[in-house]
């Protein structure tokens, strides 16, 4: 299940540390944090899933929770090869899940 159906809280720190409140599936709220660094990377200004250090090449990181369902979307301009920045958003419900109140790549 998409981590932000089973979230309180949800925010985006520094840039790249999502952290949120999750259902740990026994009736408790604790607390979680994952770096998206660890699993975001920069393809020549895209993001790429199960890469790495994608704030490194990035500007102008926001995050937000968007429309009827609070999708958790990530946006930043990110530097291709060449140089120049892409302005590219990334939806975090994708492939992060809650799993008994951590977070999980999928």
């Amino acid at each position: 299940m998409s981590f932000h159906l089973s979230a309180q809280d949800i925010r985006v720190d520094d840039g790249h540390i999502l952290r949120a409140r999750l259902d740990n599936g026994e009736g408790e709220w604790v607390d979680a944090e994952l770096d998206l660094n660890t699993v975001l990377g920069n393809n020549d200004g895209l993001f790429e899933w199960e890469g790495g250090d994608f704030a490194a090449s990035a500007e102008g990181i926001t995050f937000q929770l968007e429309g009827d369902e609070n999708v958790p979307i990530l946006r930043a301009g990110l530097t291709n090869m060449n140089g120049d920045v892409n302005w590219h958003d990334v939806n975090l419900a994708e492939r992060i899940t809650n799993n008994g109140g951590h977070f999980e790549l999928q």
